[in-house]
């Protein structure tokens, strides 16, 4: 049912990045793409306005800003470039394998066994990317919320052309956010399921990323993801000097690195799958 000319609602699911609040909306309800990228939304506490391109809902804090430009570090940066988001999935991702991750469809596999037991709630794709892992969740019919969220508008725009392109893709409980992952734009406790493929790394500060995701899940949600391991348990001792200095100042962790950044953010039973310089983690919010 849609919102009569001049209605107000509470926006579904979407806060306000800078002080958390619920957003309200005006225009078509319903969590669905179209519907919300005909909707506007603003936060009745600092009277900020978020609004959307008819591709992605653009919830970051510099949104609408018009004189103000933040550079993130090249890491991220990078991302933004639309020559990167253009190959990402077009040869890049999948070329992984080369490197010891597991194929896609294997990959979406692991994700699904750890988050069995969240189930039916609701799912956020963090550092979505072109949405390869996104499109996957949609199709599962698994959740009843999946957003895919990026801080590249080019990637978002390149997430909703593949979307476009594939008809099997349902977009009835399916939205495209632009966020910072240090600024979730969704109130505490409000989600079941957060996922970080190959992006913990690129993130300015994982702490502040991994915090944020604990800030967002409800008790008993789940946090999973896959990155690079500098060097893994089984790397002999006489490489790992060499392996250090070649990453120093570069965000590529070990095992016993990821663990305790996870544990130290608020999470617990925490588990990972090692393949090489491969690994998926998860954890769960008490």
């Amino acid at each position: 049912m849609n919102a009569k000319q001049g209605e107000i609602l509470e926006a579904e699911l979407f806060a306000c990045p800078i002080c958390y609040k619920p957003l309200m909306r005006k225009g078509t309800s319903g969590f669905n793409l179209k519907a919300i990228n005909r909707s506007c939304f603003e936060c009745e506490t600092c009277r900020k306005s978020y609004s959307n391109n008819d591709v992605f809902l653009d919830l970051t804090v510099t949104a609408g800003m018009k004189k103000y430009k933040e550079v993130k570090p090249a890491g991220t940066e990078g991302f933004r470039n639309p020559l990167v988001s253009f190959v990402y999935e077009r040869g890049f991702r999948q070329n992984l394998t080369l490197i010891g991750y597991p194929d896609i469809d294997e990959e979406f596999k692991m994700a699904q066994e750890f988050f069995e037991r969240v189930k039916g709630g609701k799912m956020i794709d963090v550092s979505c990317g072109c949405g390869l892992f996104t499109r996957k969740f949609a199709k599962s019919d698994t959740y009843s919320h999946v957003v895919a969220l990026d801080y590249s508008e080019n990637m978002l725009r390149q997430c909703y052309e593949f979307i476009e392109q594939d008809e099997t893709v349902p977009t009835n409980n399916l939205a495209l956010i632009r966020a910072d992952v240090s600024r979730l734009p969704f109130e505490s406790g409000s989600v079941d399921a957060v996922y970080a493929g190959v992006a913990i790394h690129c993130w300015p500060s994982p702490s502040n990323g991994v915090a944020e995701i604990c800030r967002i899940l409800q008790s008993g949600g789940v946090f999973a993801g896959s990155t690079s391991l500098r060097y893994s348990k089984s790397t002999p001792w006489y490489l790992r000097p060499m392996i250090e200095r070649i990453f120093r100042g570069i965000n590529v962790f070990t095992e016993d690195e990821i663990e305790d950044l996870l544990l130290s953010c608020g999470f617990t039973n925490y588990s990972s799958k090692v393949r090489g310089s491969y690994i998926m983690f998860s954890a769960q919010k008490p």
